[in-house]
C-alpha cells in the first residue's frame, strides 16, 4: 500500500469569498464565473469595495486534498506559500485535516496568494485571483519521494499560467510515470483551456491517466458544440475521464465504458469548489479499489456538500456523510 492515495499539486491560495449583486461585477470588469489573474493593486481595490467577507485557505488542488483527507483518504500537498500570516494559516489548516504539506515557505518576494471570491445570487462563482507566492512554485519544491510514495498525482490546469510552475509539475508528472505511478489532471476552468489549449489537447492525448473536466472545458477543449461530440474527440485518447455536468450529474469514460451518474441532490448556495471535491471524491473512491459508479456517486457526493455553503471545503466529516447517504 501507498503511503499517500493522492498527491494533489496546485496554487496554495487564501480564498476571500462574499455575496454580491450582478451589478459588482459590471463595475469591477469580472467576467462572470471566470478566474481572472489579477495583479496586487487590482487585488486591493477589489477586496476594498468587497461586502463583508470570510476568508478560507482554498487553492483548487488543495480543496481537493483537504475533500480526499475528509473522506478518510491519505493525501499529500504541494503549493507555495509566504511565510506571512495567510501563509502560516494556509499551513495550519491543510495540516490540521490530516494532508502531509512539507513544501518550503518563501521567504523573500510576494505575500501568499489570495483570490477574491464574488458570489452572485445565481450561485455562480467568480475568482479574481494574485497568484502572489504560489507562482513561485519551481522544480526543486517537487519532492520526488513524495511523488513516488503517491499512487497519483493530481494537477490542476491552473499550473499553466506561470512557466516556472508548468516546468515543476511536468517534472512531477514525469516522475510519477518512472514509479508506475498515475498522473490525473483537471483542465480547471474553460478560459483556462482557451489559453493554454494545444497544450493540454498534448498532455490529455500523452500524460493524462485521469482526466477531469466540467461540460463548458471539455467543448472548448476540442472546440466542438455539443457535449456528445467532445466525448468522442476525447474517447480514443484518454484512459479514463470524468466530466461532470452540473445538475445533470456526471459521465466517466474509459476505454470500453460510459458510466452516467446522476447528480447528488443538494440546495445550491454557491458552486466555488465543486468540480474539486468531485475529483476529491472519485479519486478517493477509485484509489479505493471502487468501480467508477461509485467513484462518480462519492464525487457527486462531496460536490453536492460543498455547493450547499458558502466556501470550497467540506463542513462535514465526508467518510460519515458517505457511509450514511451511499453506504459506502
Amino acid at each position: 500500500m501507498s503511503d499517500f492515495q493522492v498527491l494533489c499539486i496546485g496554487n496554495a491560495i487564501v480564498d476571500i469569498v462574499a455575496r454580491v449583486e450582478e451589478d459588482f461585477l459590471v463595475t469591477h470588469d469580472r467576467i462572470k464565473g471566470s478566474m481572472m489573474l489579477v495583479d496586487a493593486e487590482t487585488s486591493a481595490r477589489i477586496y476594498d469595495a468587497m461586502p463583508p467577507a470570510v476568508e478560507r485557505s482554498g487553492g483548487s488542488a488543495g480543496n481537493t486534498a483537504a475533500g480526499i483527507a475528509s473522506l478518510g483518504g491519505r493525501a499529500a500537498y504541494m503549493g507555495k506559500v509566504h511565510a506571512d500570516q495567510l501563509g502560516n494559516v494556509f499551513r495550519h489548516d491543510i495540516r490540521a485535516i490530516g494532508v502531509h504539506y512539507e513544501t518550503e515557505a518563501s521567504n523573500t518576494g510576494a505575500p501568499t496568494a489570495t483570490s477574491m471570491i464574488l458570489v452572485t445570487p445565481d450561485a455562480q462563482r467568480t475568482m479574481s485571483t494574485y497568484l502572489g507566492a504560489c507562482g513561485e512554485l519551481a522544480l526543486d519544491d517537487i519532492d520526488e519521494d513524495v511523488v513516488a510514495r503517491a499512487d497519483v498525482t493530481y494537477i490542476e490546469g491552473y499550473m499553466w499560467d506561470r512557466d516556472n510552475q508548468k516546468e515543476a509539475v511536468l517534472k512531477a508528472m514525469d516522475v510519477a510515470h518512472a514509479h508506475g505511478k498515475l498522473v490525473s489532471l483537471s483542465l480547471s476552468d474553460s478560459f483556462c483551456v482557451d489559453r493554454f489549449r494545444s497544450e493540454f489537447v498534448e498532455l490529455v492525448e500523452g500524460k493524462v491517466d485521469i482526466l477531469f473536466a466540467n461540460e463548458a472545458e471539455i467543448k472548448s477543449l476540442y472546440q466542438v458544440d455539443t457535449f456528445e461530440e467532445a466525448m468522442e474527440r476525447l474517447r480514443p485518447h484518454v484512459k479514463l475521464a470524468a466530466l461532470t455536468r452540473s445538475e445533470k450529474g456526471s459521465v466517466v469514460l474509459s476505454q470500453d465504458q460510459v458510466v452516467a451518474v446522476p447528480a447528488h441532490p443538494t440546495d445550491l448556495i454557491d458552486t466555488t469548489g465543486a468540480g474539486d471535491l468531485y475529483a476529491a471524491g472519485f479519486l478517493f473512491g477509485y484509489t479505493s479499489g471502487k468501480s467508477l459508479e461509485d467513484c462518480a456517486r462519492l464525487g457527486g457526493l462531496a460536490a453536492a456538500e460543498v455547493i450547499s455553503h458558502l466556501g470550497a471545503r467540506p463542513e462535514v466529516n465526508l467518510a460519515k456523510l458517505a457511509g450514511e447517504e451511499l453506504g459506502l
